[in-house]
């Protein structure tokens, strides 16, 4: 049995999170793919453990996650995508200036990508999600 996850939602309301991110570049990026994950997802963002901003859910093998998300870090700031859906490769050749692995799409500087495909990855991603994930 698999254990249960440590990352879990909160109550903490995400614009008082993102009112704490020390850098204000990363905090004003923060907010603008806040709306952004929201308009796509038709869902209010919530806190997952004391960084992650979740979008939607679904109930996998390891318990309940977000459909998508992102984390203002320090260096950068994470986008959480399925890590594997037929579009992935393609939409992150398009995004601009940006590491992956697994899950995770590391941004440096939100002005050098493409806010269309960072919508489209979330949309199909989530697409995705939900098709191996039916409730």
């Amino acid at each position: 049995m698999a254990s249960e996850p440590k990352t879990k939602p909160t109550d903490v309301p995400v614009e008082d999170f993102i009112a704490t991110v020390d850098h204000a570049k990363r905090r004003a990026d923060a907010m603008v793919i806040h709306k952004l994950l929201t308009q796509v997802s038709g869902e209010k963002g919530v806190m997952w453990g004391p960084s992650i901003i979740g979008y939607g859910r679904y109930k996998g093998p390891t318990g309940e996650w977000p459909l998508h998300g992102f984390s203002p870090r320090k260096t950068n700031l994470v986008l959480y995508f399925a890590p594997e859906f037929p579009e992935r490769e393609v939409l992150l050749a398009r995004l601009g200036p940006h590491k992956s692995s697994l899950s995770c799409v590391y941004v440096t500087d939100l002005n050098k990508i493409d806010l269309d495909v960072v919508r489209a990855l979330a949309v199909a991603s989530a697409a995705s999600t939900r098709a191996r994930h039916p409730d």
